[in-house]
This record gives C-alpha cells, sequence and structure tokens, in this order.
C-alpha cells in the first residue's frame, strides 16, 4: 500500500458500478477506522451503513437535489454521525482514570469533542476505505435535520456528513481540481 492508493490517485467518485459491499467488508472497514486516535481515545463517531432500497429511500429527503441520484446509486452510504453522550462510553474507553467529568462539565467542550473527533473518525473512515480498495464519495448537501430526525430520532447520535462507498465507475470522475501550494496553506513557527 502507498500513498497512490490512499491520496495521489484516489479520487471522490460520483458514479457506481452494481458490484455489492459486503457486510464483511463494512465490518473490517470499521475494524480499520476505529482504530485511529482521538482525543482522550473518546472514539464518539457513529456510522450508519445504509445499504438497503429502504434505508436510502429513508435517506433521500434529507439530501441536496445535487446529491441525490449519486447516493441513491452507491452501493452504501455511510452516515458519520457523533454521540453527543459519548462521555458515557469514557470509563469503558479511558479506563484509567475518570474523564467524564472533562465533557459533562462543559456542553461546548462535549459538543466540540465529539464533531472535531467524529470527523476524524470520518476521515479514517475513507483512507481504511481506499486500503481496502473501495472508492469514496464523502459529501456535506444534506438536510442535518431531517437526515437526524429519520435516523436518530430518541437517541443522542447527530449526523456530520455522509459518504458514498463502493466501486466507483471511472466515467463519472472530474478532472481533478487543485490544490494550494505549501506557502499558500502552511507557515513555520
Amino acid at each position: 500500500m502507498d500513498n497512490r492508493t490512499i491520496f495521489t490517485e484516489a479520487r471522490t467518485h460520483n458514479k457506481w458500478t452494481d458490484r455489492p459491499v459486503s457486510e464483511d467488508t463494512l465490518k473490517r472497514l470499521y475494524d480499520l477506522a476505529k482504530m485511529g486516535p482521538t482525543s482522550a481515545n473518546c472514539s464518539p463517531g457513529r456510522f450508519v451503513f445504509v445499504r438497503t432500497p429502504e434505508g436510502k429511500e429513508k435517506l433521500r429527503p434529507a439530501l441536496s437535489r445535487g446529491n441525490s441520484d449519486k447516493t441513491m446509486a452507491a452501493p452504501v452510504t455511510v452516515i458519520v454521525a457523533y454521540d453527543e453522550a459519548f462521555y458515557d462510553r469514557m470509563p469503558q474507553l479511558f479506563p484509567h482514570t475518570d474523564a467524564r467529568p472533562w465533557f459533562t462539565s462543559s456542553p461546548q467542550m462535549a459538543y466540540e469533542t465529539a464533531f472535531r473527533n467524529s470527523s476524524l473518525q470520518g476521515g479514517y473512515l475513507i483512507i481504511a476505505a481506499r486500503m481496502l480498495g473501495l472508492d469514496t464519495g464523502p459529501m456535506s448537501g444534506f438536510n442535518p435535520k431531517v437526515l437526524d430526525e429519520a435516523f436518530f430520532s430518541g437517541t443522542k447520535w447527530k449526523s456530520n456528513f455522509l459518504v458514498n462507498l463502493g466501486y466507483g465507475d471511472p466515467a463519472g470522475l472530474f478532472p481533478r481540481l487543485p490544490r494550494l501550494e505549501f506557502d499558500e496553506a502552511c507557515t513555520l513557527a
């Protein structure tokens, strides 16, 4: 595995083949992604692998018009979410000290920690997917209130972003867009 597989040649896919993604592959994907570091091992990321026609129809009303067709065609759409009460798992995940009060004492800190670290975990999921030979199409472009009501009503889970997942059809690729150079995006201190 080299950087071409994960970064320089990997692309955001918009068209998909009809090749399915097995449940075993999704479990392997999560088993890789869960190993990425999070602050205090808080692991607030939660993942819903939407892959049935019923699940896709439940997702459809939340999608922006530009994301609807490609999402409905993707073999799997991952809802990358976070658990607002992630700190309830701290005794399991960070057992050597009582870290729960670090987050329960400040709702703002809890939110920032959950959102930031679930974003990291979503990034790990994309990298792990590419390592397993899957293609990805991460995106915003959805109504989080509609999605959260459809999938997370009555829970403490909230959506962060979506990732279409499967085996991409290269015919749907756009030309690679430019990236900022080091001096445009970085400073040395």
